[in-house]
């Protein structure tokens, strides 16, 4: 499914009171009219509306996210398929190393 055609899932009722907010909420009530899946109420979430099998765990961008911690894991990425994410606790220095190496091996980089 298309996720442009999913419905949003917000949560029942937040219209009505200020304090209950959008944010999707399983309604737990024995007469939740969304609950029980009553017609012409919001939908609710389940697995129908989940992604293809080979869609899922991409990036937006259509590659694979794969965490890299140094210049010798960026070499066994396949450029085609995956796409480098620099973990967070590589410094400066090795950063500007991963990012100079990804650039001459044309390998995107999610977090330049």
């Amino acid at each position: 499914m298309n996720p442009k055609n999913k419905p949003k899932f917000l949560r029942h009722m937040h219209e009505a009171y200020k304090r209950i907010g959008t944010s999707w909420r399983k309604p737990r009530g024995i007469q939740s009219k969304v609950k029980i899946k009553q017609k012409s109420r919001p939908r609710m979430p389940n697995v129908g509306y989940g992604a293809p099998r080979e869609l899922k765990y991409l990036h937006p961008s259509g590659f694979k996210d794969v965490l890299v911690y140094n210049v010798d894991e960026l070499m066994k990425l396949d450029k085609a398929k995956e796409a480098a994410r620099i973990a967070h606790t590589v410094g400066g220095k090795k950063r500007s190393e991963v990012l100079k190496k990804a650039e001459e091996l044309k390998i995107k980089v999610l977090n330049p």
